[in-house]
């Protein structure tokens, strides 16, 4: 049941938490789309979601999205096989187009009291890039009814990847995506500032400039420039990749660097690495290969990996960011081929 219009969520004492804020469980679609994953890379991308799934089920629920109870049915022994708990994996079946559930679906929100809800935003398949992924805005609602959870509407295109938050104030984004026009043309930057800090909670706002190549979202934060703490960012640094990448990497570095918390003072930033470029040679595309685009569950972190030299770098500093968590390598080349990753295909819903 959708809240009334009258009261914004932080009038409300709600915000949006940290990502390592304790879960009740993690939403993830099974992948199905044929022009995403076409059948020759399908079983390696289930491969994936299988170990995303096991690694999370240890320490909290997740819940798996089916189109129906067949596909359910065909998928859930590859989850037992990778080893997952099965106690805590939850099929639900809700009808989806894709698998970027970080996009779609609800973000979920917290209040003072530590009462759940959560925004509804309008997904408009990335500035209506994809006319066939337009049905996930309605998977959005269905998620919500299926967990009888409170929301509200802002009434705005956005898309969970474009913001990343440290859980007291600050949110991390890009003006490539929210500025987009083929967003929200008709709203300034003031008034996409004042949705942010009405139905998040962000009373700072950190502007960066653009994403890395060969992500189709116009340069979605969780990409390239991740929180690992309430002053910790991590940022990718594009040395070992293309003119394009250093240059957009440098200037987002550089912004992060003169800007201030929420209490005023400096973030501490860590480099993360960039693998080198991943491309569809069948296609002649860029896929946008990254380490930032890990997840943070309750006991474990999955990090993207890419047989690459850089892995080995990126685990251990992830590693020192999340001591308290186990940091889980998995190989994403396969899931990028999709245009995302595996912060893409996940979303967390809050302890409440």
């Amino acid at each position: 049941m959708a809240t009334t219009k009258e009261f914004t969520p932080r009038a409300l004492g709600y915000s949006m938490p940290a990502e390592w804020a304790r879960h009740s469980a993690t939403w993830v679609s099974w992948p199905k789309n044929p022009l995403t994953f076409p059948p020759r890379i399908i079983g390696e991308v289930e491969g994936v979601f299988a170990q995303m799934c096991a690694a999370l089920s240890g320490a909290e629920a997740v819940k798996l999205l089916f189109n129906d109870a067949k596909s359910a049915e065909k998928a859930l022994p590859l989850l037992e096989k990778a080893g997952a708990k099965m106690q805590n994996v939850k099929p639900v079946i809700i009808a989806s187009a894709d698998v970027w559930i970080r996009d779609y679906g609800p973000t979920f929100l917290l209040s003072r009291s530590g009462k759940k809800s959560a925004v509804k935003w309008i997904f408009n398949a990335w500035g209506g890039k994809y006319d066939d992924l337009l049905y996930d805005n309605q998977t959005g609602y269905d998620i919500l009814k299926f967990s009888k959870t409170d929301y509200f509407e802002p009434g705005i295109v956005m898309e969970g990847g474009s913001i990343d938050v440290n859980g007291v104030g600050t949110v991390l984004t890009t003006a490539q995506c929210l500025l987009n026009k083929n967003r929200n043309p008709n709203l300034p930057k003031a008034q996409i500032e004042a949705y942010l800090s009405d139905y998040i909670g962000a009373e700072n706002i950190i502007w960066l400039s653009s994403g890395i190549e060969g992500d189709d979202t116009d340069g979605h934060v969780d990409d390239f420039a991740r929180f690992a703490a309430k002053n910790l960012v991590l940022c990718a640094s594009g040395s070992m990749r293309g003119n394009i990448d250093s240059r957009v990497l440098g200037q987002n570095m550089e912004i992060l660097k003169s800007s201030k918390n929420e209490r005023g003072g400096e973030f501490e930033i860590l480099k993360l690495p960039l693998p080198h470029p991943l491309h569809d040679q069948e296609e002649n595309r860029k896929l946008p290969a990254s380490y930032a685009n890990f997840y943070i569950g309750n006991k474990a972190v999955l990090l993207p990996v890419f047989n690459d030299l850089q892995d080995k770098n990126a685990i251990g500093i992830l590693e020192s960011c999340f001591s308290g968590r186990e940091v889980v390598p998995i190989n994403a080349s396969s899931l990028v081929f999709g245009y995302g990753g595996i912060h893409c295909a996940t979303q967390q819903e809050p302890l409440s």
